[in-house]
């Protein structure tokens, strides 16, 4: 099968490549990879790595995280005559992760254990600094467990409009052109998925309090 420009760089350089895309002009280099030269598409590959994998590991992908992202980003390029000019890649490349996940969660026909999640979001990108204080970080692992486990009891759509806002730090304008929804529909499933959120976390299980 054709590979991707970049699986290469993505391989040797691992989750340390993260970088949401800071300092990457993505039209300069999709017009470059465009005009016929791929190897400008690890540029994004280095850039996006990171937030993949936490939205894979974030919606299910378990152990296959990394075969899912590999498959996203394969899929991206080939499909990269298709991206609207003077759109962002971030959206548009998580729409496809988040398909591929999907895909790939029901034809291994199981889901992932809410403790397995938990530990592939704290490898996919460390959310506690070494610093801190081990009961503080305690307290915030749990906290995140206690998230998990609510929001596997959530509707799809509403798993998904709170995962892209909060656990990928994603704006109102990303998140809808990720999920393809207009704004006033994330809008109105964020506040249903937060009050159902409310509901099934305990007091003081929340975000941050």
């Amino acid at each position: 099968m054709e590979e991707a420009p970049g699986r290469a760089d993505r391989r040797a350089a691992g989750r340390t490549l993260e970088g949401d895309g800071i300092g990457v002009d993505e039209t300069a280099v999709i017009a470059r990879v465009r005009a016929g030269e791929p190897e400008a598409y690890a540029e994004l590959v280095r850039a996006f790595t990171g937030t993949a994998l936490r939205a894979a590991a974030a919606l299910g992908a378990g152990p296959d995280a990394e075969d899912v992202v590999q498959q996203s980003f394969f899929k991206a390029y080939r499909a990269l005559g298709r991206f609207r000019d003077g759109a962002s890649f971030k959206p548009w490349l998580l729409a496809i992760v988040a398909n591929e996940t999907r895909n790939t969660v029901r034809s291994a026909a199981r889901q992932r254990s809410v403790a397995g999640r938990e530990a592939a979001l704290t490898e996919a990108h460390p959310l506690i600094p070494e610093s801190a204080d081990p009961a503080v970080a305690t307290l915030d692992r749990e906290r995140r467990a206690t998230l998990l486990a609510a929001l596997d009891r959530l509707g799809d759509d509403h798993r998904l409009v709170v995962t892209y806002r909060y656990l990928l730090d994603m704006d109102e304008a990303e998140t809808s052109e990720a999920l393809g929804w207009p704004r006033g529909t994330v809008k109105s499933r964020l506040n249903r998925a937060l009050r159902k959120l409310e509901r099934l976390l305990p007091e003081g299980g929340g975000r941050g309090e």
